[in-house]
């Protein structure tokens, strides 16, 4: 079996956080949350990436005229 290990958090904290885990372990749900906003990041990056590509393009458009 792997180490485990111990994450203090406040009782408000963990009250807030219990129904988002419902059935699932700790290990299970904190897993999801990090991977959810792994993938948030990375469309928001994706976006940001598209929103750049799109003023560079309305300035050469600008400089062209």
């Amino acid at each position: 079996m792997a180490a485990i290990t111990t994450i203090p958090v406040r009782p408000e904290t963990r009250k807030m956080l219990e129904p988002l885990k419902g059935k699932k372990t700790w290990d299970e749900f904190l897993r999801e949350l990090a991977e959810l906003k792994r993938e948030k990041l990375k469309d928001d990056l994706k976006k940001l990436g598209e929103i750049i590509d799109v003023e560079k393009i309305k300035r050469a458009e600008s400089w062209a005229r």
